[in-house]
């Protein structure tokens, strides 16, 4: 039953990420979150299987992303070769960082993020900055490893921040959401290794995972979600752009508010 409810997953977070032009991860990482505690898994590691666990499904999605802006030009690889060095090993920092976080801890941080992109989505908007010179080779490794750090731990590809450094770069808006696709690929793939590292000898792991990562719920999820957001994509440009965002954004206040108070509950702090 749980593969079930993998692949509904997989299919809700592709059709999300199709229709929002977001990775999935914060879709995917709260709704592993409930189905891991559903299935009585432990606190202790239910918000480290379940970052783990999308960043291995970002792998995937961040393949089929960037492969398609670059075959429309659209990945500035100059900019990304300096922010990927920075990224992986900003991610590698977070996986390691996020292991010592107790799992109630790291759920309420996850939701608290989450809250603060929602915030961001409703109220705010990347503004282009055109012509202005790029930053320097030093700044875009340090912004690319604050983007690795926080994506590592919060399970996303990073997109809320990277698109809204490069506009501030002064990459145009079709060039900084196809770079910021391709920036996925290295957040992914270190942050899904070092949560595979970091959590191999922890105890109370679920049958067919490595470290951190499950595995069943990898395959699933990246199956469903990288057919379903072609789907997502394609009504994304039969239905208006702003509310899209709106509903995005409202979407993430639910599912970052209940992380939050399930977090802080759980701790009594609340």
């Amino acid at each position: 039953m749980m593969i079930v409810w993998f692949l509904v997953a997989g299919t809700f977070a592709g059709l999300c990420a199709g229709l929002f032009g977001v990775g999935g991860g914060m879709i995917i990482v709260p709704a592993l979150v409930w189905l891991f505690t559903a299935y009585g898994y432990s606190p202790e590691i239910v918000a480290h299987l379940a970052v783990g666990t999308s960043l291995a499904t970002i792998i995937v999605t961040s393949i089929s992303s960037l492969t398609a802006h670059h075959k429309r030009g659209g990945v500035r690889w100059d900019v990304w070769k300096n922010m990927a060095i920075g990224l992986v090993v900003g991610s590698l920092l977070g996986a390691a960082v996020a292991e010592q976080i107790h799992g109630l801890m790291l759920q309420a941080l996850i939701g608290g993020g989450a809250l603060l992109i929602a915030f961001k989505m409703l109220f705010f908007s990347n503004k282009e900055q055109l012509g202005k010179p790029l930053p320097s080779t030093p700044v875009q490794i340090g912004a690319g490893s604050g983007i690795g750090l926080a994506s590592s731990i919060f399970g996303i590809g990073g997109g809320s921040l990277t698109v809204p450094f490069l506009t501030w770069a002064g990459l145009p808006m079709r060039q900084a959401v196809g770079t910021s696709a391709a920036c996925g690929l290295p957040i992914a793939l270190a942050g899904a290794a070092g949560f595979a590292w970091f959590g191999q000898n922890v105890a109370e792991l679920p049958e067919g995972a490595v470290g951190f990562v499950h595995i069943i719920g990898f395959v699933c999820i990246s199956l469903t979600s990288f057919i379903m957001a072609k789907l997502g994509a394609k009504w994304a440009h039969q239905l208006p752009a702003n509310t899209l965002k709106k509903c995005f954004g409202i979407l993430l206040v639910i599912a970052g508010g209940q992380l939050l108070w399930s977090g802080l509950s759980g701790m009594g702090i609340v």
